[in-house]
This record gives C-alpha cells, structure tokens and sequence, in this order.
C-alpha cells in the first residue's frame, strides 16, 4: 500500500495538472446544471427538447475528443522527449482532422437531424412529443454554430495540457461560462429589454460563450511564443511527415472509433431508457446534469494521468511510469469516494429546483444516489483506460471501453427493456453495475504493464 502513496512533490505535480483542469470543467458543468435549470424553468418540454439535442451534440465532442486524442498520445511524449517539432506536427494533424470531423458533423447534423431527434420521442402524449421536437429542432439549428470554435478550442487546449499548460484553457473556460451564464439569463428569460426566446436563447448563448474562448485560447498561444515554441510558423504548410501522419492514424484510428462507439451506446442505452416512459427521459436527463457536476474530480485525474504517464513513457522511464499510474489512480478512486457521499446527501435537494413533476422529481433522486454508489467504480475506470492509451495502446482501449459497451451492455439494456418488466430503477442499476466486469479486466491489464513503451523513438 506504501508504495501507492505518494511524497508532497508527486502531489504538488498531480494538483498542480489537474486541479486547473478540474476548475474549468467544474465551472463549466455548473454553468451547464444551471443552464439545464434555466430551460427546466420553461417546463419538461422545453428541457427534454434541449436534452436530446445535448445528447446528440455529446457524441459529436466525444468524435472530436477521439479523434485529437490519438495524436496527443504523440504530442505528450514528443513533449517529455524535448521534440518541439514533433510538437508541432502532432498540432497540425489535429487541425487537419478537426476541420474534416466538423464538416462531417455539419452535414449530419443538417440532413439526418430531425430524424435523430424523433430517435427519442417514442412514448407521452402525443402534445408532449411534437412540442418536445418542436424545441429540440429549434434549439439544434443554433447550436451547429458552435461546433468550428469548439473543435478549434479542442485543438489548441489539448497541446497546451500536453506541454504541461494547464491553467490557460481553465482561464478560457471560465471567461466562456460567465459569458454563457450571463447571456443564458438575458435571452432565456427576455432580460434588460432584449427578447425572450427560451430555448434558442440557450443555444445563442452557448455559442457566444464558445466563440469567446476559442479567441482567448488562440489569441494566449500565438501571443507567447516563447512560451509555446510548437505555434512558430506552425500555419506556414499544413503538411506533415508521412511517417508521423501513419503512426497518428495507426494509433488514432482506434481512439477514434472507439469514443464514436461509446459515445453511440451512451445515446442507445438512453433511448432504450426513454421507452420506458416521458418521465424516465426527464428524469435521466436531470441524474445526468448533476452527475456532470461531481465526476470533475474523476475527469481530471484522468487528464492528469495521461499527461504524467505520457511525458514519463516518452523519456523512457518505464518503472517510474508504473508507480505514477498506481498513485493517481488511488488517490482518484479515494476522491471520487467523497465526492460521492456529497453526492448521495444532496440527491433529494437537486430534482427540486425543476419546473417538472413530483415523479420525475423522485425518480431523478434514486437515479442521482444510484450514479453516486458507483461512481468510485466509474474513476478507477477513467484512469485506468488513461493510463493504458497513454503507452499508445489504442486497440485494447477499443476492446476494453467499446466492444465491451456494444457486445456485453447494449445487448442488455435492450434485452431487459424490451423483453422483462423490471422497474426502471434496476434497470438503470443493473445496466450502470455491468462495469464491474470491465474494471476487473482493466485492473488485470493495469498489473501486467502491456501499457509500458515509448512510441516516439
């Protein structure tokens, strides 16, 4: 167990990288829960409109999170090797990548994206269901705009954590939440003389709050050059090393696929929920909006994870990499611990601040307590799977996070919601404690070290 604990350096190290991380994405997800409150205000129409679009926006961030993460593998270990130009190449692969994903995105979103919404509106009344499709497409139409700055977002901040620039995209971060919660209050509600417009006012609002930090992340790089020596001339081509571009896709490609994957069971095993009733899509909605506010600790540890490890594996300290993984991971696991007793005292309070009905209200607080009980679970997880794609084992990460979802927990969730009259609640907690299986595989991965190479050499 001593050798899982870390001295005051290690610690220093780890806060120092995650807890930048850890406050953009808790502000963040505070502005997104008093956002979701916002819209809630409006009614369960409103919201539920909003929460499908979200969850279908979900999956494309997820894509764009795949898709940079398989040259960010690169990109740390370039880093903790002193390879600025490899730095630079790996910056530009994404940008390359980035471009191509939005452009996919848009046309999706643009052809297919009613027809993805009514996915979802398979049980209610038939006034629910139209008025809930009426604010998703609303709501949609506006939020495609966000979808460039994001990916440029994405792009710049993810190199600044790899080169060990955390506290940037935090600061972007929250400039971007103010401006959204700002903006949120104006134009949902009809403030200070502007119009009131509800749902599309959310969108508006989230997507200046967008733009607002894609400027602050770029402006901050290009401004420091000294600072961040991968930007020098980094537009002058956009043409990269053939050798480097196939390595980045050989072990993207499964990153890739595999947040795609995932991210497409998270929004099967919802609409298998979603047939089980209006209320349980109200309700999932609500479980998930305050779980996004406790799982920060979880997140960034494992950013932080991926970061140490990476710039580790990239110098070739292989033992010393180990013992990195093993104390962030505990010391993950151990925070996660308190964050869900937080969790879990106050899942009878969230549910009431929503305009909606007593049944949702207390089918959301199970759900919230049921999320807090494995949340523990959840972090070893997310570490675990860090630690495993940061030695640039992408194809296990595949077989470990989405083949195990589509072959082991989709097949589930759908046999139990359509062939057995469990009461939504098992369903919700049989479905979530199948992670049980995966982390037993992780942990067997974790110990043998298969993780342990350096790819850049």
């Amino acid at each position: 167990m001593k050798k899982l604990i870390g001295d005051k350096v290690f610690y220093k190290r780890l806060l120092l990288l995650s807890v930048p991380i850890m406050v953009q994405n808790a502000i963040t997800n505070f502005v997104g829960f008093l956002d979701n409150i916002m819209v809630g205000q409006l009614g369960t129409e409103p919201m539920s409109g909003v929460a499908i679009v979200n969850q279908l926006v979900f999956v494309f961030n997820l894509l764009v999170f795949g898709g940079l993460s398989g040259a960010g593998i690169f990109g740390a270990q370039f880093y903790g090797n002193g390879d600025n130009k490899g730095v630079r190449d790996t910056f530009r692969f994404k940008i390359i990548l980035g471009i191509i994903i939005a452009i996919v995105a848009l046309a999706l979103f643009l052809s297919m994206g009613e027809n993805l919404i009514r996915l979802y509106l398979t049980s209610g009344d038939a006034g629910d269901l139209e008025a809930t499709f009426r604010y998703g497409k609303e709501y949609l139409l506006i939020i495609l705009f966000e979808i460039v700055p994001f990916v440029l977002v994405q792009v710049y901040a993810s190199t600044l954590r790899e080169t060990g620039e955390t506290m940037v995209p935090m600061i972007a971060g929250i400039a971007a939440v103010l401006v959204n919660l700002t903006f949120n209050y104006i134009l949902i509600f009809g403030k200070f003389g502007a119009p009131r417009l509800g749902v599309a006012g959310a969108a508006i609002a989230t997507v200046l709050a967008r733009v607002v930090e894609c400027a602050i992340v770029i402006a901050w790089t290009h401004m420091h050059k000294k600072k961040n020596p991968f930007i020098v001339g980094v537009y002058r081509t956009l043409r990269l090393p053939g050798s480097l571009a196939w390595s980045v896709i050989k072990k993207g490609s499964p990153l890739l696929a595999n947040e795609v994957l995932w991210a497409g069971g998270v929004a099967m095993a919802n609409q298998c929920f979603s047939l089980r009733g209006y209320n349980v899509m109200a309700s999932t909605n609500i479980s998930s909006t305050i779980a996004n506010l406790f799982n920060v600790v979880f997140i960034a540890m494992g950013n932080a994870v991926a970061i140490m490890v990476g710039q580790e594996l990239g110098a070739s300290k292989f033992e010393k990499a180990k013992d990195t993984a093993g104390k962030v991971i505990l010391f993950s696991v151990l925070c996660t611990v308190l964050t869900s007793l937080i969790m879990i005292s106050l899942s009878g309070v969230f549910p009431e601040l929503y305009n909606t009905t007593g049944e949702v209200r207390n089918m959301a607080g199970a759900m919230i307590r049921i999320t807090a009980y494995l949340m523990p679970l959840q972090a070893f997880l997310h570490a675990t799977y860090f630690t495993i794609r940061s030695g640039g084992r992408t194809v296990i990460t595949f077989l470990f996070d989405s083949a195990f979802s589509w072959c082991v927990a989709i097949p589930f969730i759908y046999c139990i919601v359509h062939f057995t009259g469990l009461n939504i609640l098992t369903v919700y907690t049989l479905y979530y404690a199948l992670d049980v299986i995966k982390a037993s595989i992780g942990f067997i991965l974790l110990k043998k070290g298969i993780w342990l190479q350096n790819i850049v050499v």
